[in-house]
């Protein structure tokens, strides 16, 4: 039984209550008084609103299955999409498109609101990810080569020497050759290339470069050239700007791998993830006080700047803590210039759907409930958030310079919940003192109605919008429950290619710069999930911001680090001014008409086109059971939220409970429409277990689950999931996840 402790219309766990009075109000220097009285207000005024937007949310899903059920199969252009737009309408899933939504957000740092480049988002319980993230502003692009397949290992050019271990000069050349080139791309010379330069030196405030054949020249544009470290004869490094991103070309002769370079360069630093997102949400299993105060903690450590973890590697152990600043001698040799050493840091908070166990509260009956846990989140995540505004604006470990507060708020069902959003981060703001609208708002654009309201959505927080982004995932899932009795959904991989996707991807931007995000916010995309496939990502993540974003998700800090390159390929500020001048140049009225009748299809066939064979059809049911058991027995029996899960194919992919909503929902979806029996989808549970058992062979601490059905609790819940799917509020799996892991750690 958790000892609680009363406070007001409160009762607290006594875990949380010890980490709240302990360390967090004395940090913040927030009265303990009426820290406690505003909390206890909010939760009895806010909890109420909470569960009636998510009665709304049942109201309109009930409405969507009567009409699917009456309007079979695809939604056809024309009458029929008329008739559909004007039902959703009358239930209120649409809404008028406000006149004026026009973002007014300010003080928003320029990682977010001026500059372009990768986005990391890591689970938060893990202190070790959560330091490596923070750090990972800056990373070596000779390791990120080296050490993944973006450089190929043909022709000798193994990551050791055929036929030793070690380092492989082969390799190694191959992979300066590409930094020099990557130099010639970004930072061009007068005349010449960087490729097989002898010497970078500082002369008379120029940078001068010595070309293979002996001769000296510049920078094609001294003003990139911004300063050095070192002694200007023979600095130890020299920085450049690039499309308002820094490249530190590292200089050492005394290194394994200066010593072998003519310019007696060691390394090429990029500036890579310039924001991270720290995750109480999808990444994480936080299901009690006990987790709940674990991340709490890291999150105050990290605005603290005192986290640290203690890492054993290649045999030694260290102390990791978070990177100063970079400080450089400026080009003129007058004075210094400083550079953040680290990522600048949101925190996503939980949506409006789950609630904790942490705190109970009196509902308006005298019930004893569970928090809503988006609630707690806000208040806790935010008054964390003060001891970095209280920092001095010369501490070298503050996150925002321009003092604000940066919470990520997931799946939120259109502009009503956005605006309860904005109230609840205003009550807070209010009782711990803190300006108006000092709390940032990212809105994550991952479910339909917020899709398709997106310009609504950004107007209930307008002052507060520093950050939409899209999300495939949780969008699809989400997709497959509205549309649940349509007819059956597509194959997955033909999903990618609906019609309804690509307006989704497109209007998220157009919608992010009519509604004057450009200098002001982040225009998001989604994860890659392949990270030991950089190669693969290379050639496609360019695609993000082609298409005007700019930030987009990676899995890890050597991610970051390559995909950087892509806004050094692509000026998205400038692409951006381009894109926002062709889009207030159109109809205003035939674009949303145009955009919605395509965001407005769902993904079905009509029951007649559902031709598929016994082997496609088992191949699908194959790869959603793998995938599920596969992150499901992570989540339930050791609590980890988000890691690299081996697919049918045992290539490993980040899961988090966004692909896990998708294979439940798909699979439910089929035994709905008769694609597939229950009976199958047993066996295939079955059978699939025993599989993932196998790629878990390695892990002490698994527990299998073949053979041990009736037991095993991880078993059990990724069935539920998958048999109760159509029953689950949005599609969502957090309930039963979160009941499962519950008895196991009762247990």
């Amino acid at each position: 039984m958790t000892a609680r402790t009363a406070i007001h219309n409160l009762q607290v766990a006594q875990p949380l209550l010890n980490f709240i009075n302990d360390q967090m109000l004395p940090a913040t220097g927030v009265d303990p008084v009426v820290f406690w009285q505003g909390f206890s207000d909010i939760v009895t005024d806010l909890a109420p609103k909470n569960s009636a937007l998510l009665a709304e949310r049942d109201r309109i899903q009930t409405a969507m299955d009567a009409w699917h059920t009456a309007n079979p199969g695809p939604v056809a252009q024309g009458k029929a999409m008329k008739a559909y737009r004007k039902f959703l309408g009358q239930i209120g899933y649409l809404v008028p498109e406000p006149r004026n939504a026009q973002a007014t957000t300010a003080h928003v740092d320029a990682e977010l609101a001026k500059l372009a480049g990768p986005q990391l988002v890591v689970p938060i319980l893990n202190a070790r990810y959560a330091l490596n993230a923070a750090n990972a502003r800056w990373g070596s692009l000779y390791d990120a080569l080296y050490g993944t397949d973006a450089i190929s290992e043909a022709d000798g050019c193994g990551k050791s020497p055929a036929g030793g271990t070690g380092y492989n000069p082969l390799r190694g050349a191959k992979v300066i050759d590409y930094c020099r080139h990557v130099l010639d791309r970004c930072a061009p010379l007068k005349t010449g290339s960087h490729v097989g330069s002898k010497g970078y030196a500082v002369k008379d405030g120029q940078l001068v470069v010595t070309l293979a054949n002996g001769k000296n020249t510049g920078l094609a544009d001294a003003k990139q050239w911004l300063g050095y470290t070192g002694d200007a004869k023979a600095p130890a490094s020299v920085l450049l700007v690039h499309n308002g991103i820094h490249l530190d070309l590292q200089i050492n002769p005394s290194t394994a791998i200066g010593k072998t370079d003519a310019a007696g360069v060691s390394d090429l630093m990029v500036e890579s993830a310039l924001s991270t997102i720290l995750d109480l949400e999808d990444s994480v299993a936080a299901v009690d006080a006990d987790d709940k105060v674990l991340a709490y903690a890291n999150w105050l450590g990290i605005l603290q700047g005192s986290l640290s973890e203690q890492v054993q590697k290649g045999g030694s152990s260290f102390t990791r803590t978070m990177n100063p600043d970079r400080i450089y001698t400026r080009a003129n040799g007058k004075g210094t210039l400083s550079l953040p050493g680290r990522s600048l840091m949101f925190v996503r908070n939980v949506g409006h759907l789950m609630t904790n166990p942490a705190i109970l509260y009196k509902d308006a009956d005298g019930k004893m409930k569970e928090i809503p846990e988006g609630i707690m989140d806000a208040m806790l995540t935010v008054t964390c958030a003060l001891v970095d505004l209280q920092k001095k604006k010369t501490n070298p470990l503050r996150n925002s310079r321009t003092g604000s507060v940066y919470i990520v708020k997931p799946k939120m069902h259109g502009p009503a919940e956005v605006a309860f959003a904005d109230e609840l981060f205003g009550r807070v703001e209010k009782v711990i003192g803190m300006p108006p609208s000092t709390v940032k708002l990212g809105i994550m654009d991952e479910e339909r109605r917020t899709s398709v309201n997106l310009k609504a959505c950004i107007a209930a927080a307008k002052s507060r919008v520093a950050f939409i982004n899209t999300g495939f995932l949780d969008r699809t899932g989400d997709e497959m429950h509205t549309c649940m009795l349509a007819g059956p959904v597509m194959r997955k991989g033909d999903i990618k290619n609906s019609t309804w996707l690509a307006a989704y991807e497109k209007n998220n931007v157009t919608v992010g710069l009519q509604c004057g995000l450009r200098g002001r916010a982040q225009i998001g995309k989604g994860m890659w999930a392949m990270p030991d496939l950089m190669a693969d990502m290379l050639k496609a993540k360019i695609g993000h911001p082609l298409a005007g974003a700019n930030t987009a998700w990676v899995p890890s800090p050597t991610a970051a680090t390559l995909h950087a390159l892509h806004y050094h390929q692509v000026n998205v500020p400038a692409l951006q001014k381009q894109m926002e001048k062709a889009v207030h140049k159109q109809d205003a009225k035939a674009l949303r008409d145009d955009t919605l009748n395509n965001l407005l299809q769902f993904p079905v066939v009509a029951k007649e086109d559902a031709t598929w064979s016994e082997a496609d059809k088992q191949k699908e049911l194959d790869n959603n059971a793998q995938g599920i058991l596969g992150y499901v027995v992570r989540w339930i029996d050791q609590g980890v939220g988000c890691s690299k899960v081996p697919d049918i194919n045992g290539v490993g992919l980040m899961e988090d409970r966004a692909t896990l909503r998708i294979s439940s929902q798909h699979m439910a979806n089929w035994m709905q429409h008769g694609v597939v029996t229950e009976k199958q989808v047993k066996q295939t549970m079955e059978r699939m277990a025993a599989v993932v058992d196998a790629q878990n062979a390695g892990d002490a601490a698994y527990q299998p689950m073949a053979g041990n059905f009736a037991n095993s609790a991880a078993y059990k819940a990724a069935c539920d999931l998958v048999f109760q799917g159509k029953a689950q509020p949005s599609g969502y799996t957090e309930p039963l996840l979160h009941a499962w892991r519950l008895k196991v750690k009762a247990a």
